[in-house]
């Protein structure tokens, strides 16, 4: 069902790894770490931090206090979205945890607009991590042990994105759509892209179906991290359902260049948080793009779910933004 919304966003801001600011899109984040480390002891700390400057960084663009913002909506891929909670723990804002894995960008766009457009909260802080090494450790293996990695294998992004949605604003976020978990019996962990592609075009698809449009109605469609090889997927599903997204783009295809060797591309809550954020949104606040539709994609698993021989499920969340002018 598609839901209706009144929400803008309002600012944002980034933090990144090394690795990501070494990429074609260096100069489009907020903040660049020397290393991965951001300063702290380990890798899960590290990844907290990069949320909580992403967060302290988008505030202070506005300028904005934490208190003038009624909720915080977070999530990551650790488990019990510890990156989220610790990092953001000082802001003392009421907290919403979410865990959509990889999705859970849209997912917090989407619930944070619906408050808002419901009267519930004037401004929602929407922030959501990744890290490369924590990823890895909890969901494949000690990064230490330095296995091949698979042609289809993503490269999850060391990053975190800071967004704050509100009442007024250049770019709106004029409606959503909730993803329907997808099951197509996917098992392979170094291939991501293959376990989301069929949650995105479900979502495009049913999106496309009730609004009676189709691509050619938007500037872009963009994903989150299908990454090249399910980037192709997704473009071939949507083709037998008889539509054609010549105007999809992926921002796990953009985040790395050819020669940082990270195989399919980025992946993570961080890809799409930092990509759209900082490559994207410009583009929408300065009216370029007028139009585009936004979905995350995250693969449903935990360790426990793969080492017992489970399916790896994935949904997407979809939000329809567009460029309303002045500020509104």
């Amino acid at each position: 069902m598609i839901v209706k919304t009144n929400a803008y966003i309002m600012t944002f801001a980034s933090a990144v790894g090394q690795k990501e600011g070494e990429g074609p899109l260096r100069n489009r984040f907020d903040y660049i770490d020397k290393d991965d480390r951001f300063g702290m002891k380990t890798w899960e700390m590290a990844e907290s931090e990069s949320a909580r400057l992403a967060l302290s960084l988008a505030l202070a663009k506005a300028p904005m206090a934490p208190s003038d913002v009624d909720y915080l909506i977070a999530g990551d891929l650790e488990n019990q979205c510890v990156a989220s909670c610790y990092g953001l723990l000082s802001y003392e804002i009421p907290y919403i945890g979410i865990y959509g894995a990889c999705s859970n960008l849209t997912e917090g766009m989407a619930l944070a607009s619906m408050l808002i457009s419901g009267g519930c909260a004037r401004r929602i802080a929407v922030v959501t991590s990744s890290h490369n090494c924590a990823a890895e450790r909890q969901f494949r293996g000690p990064v230490e042990y330095g296995g091949q990695r698979s042609p289809t294998a993503q490269w999850t992004v060391t990053g975190a994105g800071g967004y704050v949605l509100g009442e007024k604003g250049k770019v709106k976020i004029a409606d959503c759509m909730i993803g329907i978990v997808q099951d197509k019996e996917q098992r392979d962990i170094t291939d991501m892209g293959a376990a989301m592609a069929p949650a995105a075009a479900d979502t495009l698809i049913r999106y496309f179906n009730e609004s009676h449009t189709n691509a050619h109605d938007y500037d872009l469609i963009i994903t989150g991290d299908l990454g090249r090889h399910g980037s192709e997927l997704f473009k071939h599903l949507c083709e037998m359902h008889g539509y054609e997204v010549g105007n999809h783009t992926d921002c796990g295809k953009l985040i790395y260049s050819e020669e940082q060797d990270s195989h399919a591309g980025g992946s993570g809550c961080g890809c799409i948080a930092t990509v759209f954020g900082g490559h994207f949104l410009p583009h929408l606040e300065e009216g370029k793009l007028k139009n585009v539709l936004l979905m995350a994609t995250g693969a449903l698993m935990s360790k426990d779910s793969v080492t017992q021989g489970q399916n790896i499920p994935s949904v997407a969340h979809l939000v329809h933004i567009v460029y309303e002018g002045d500020e509104a």
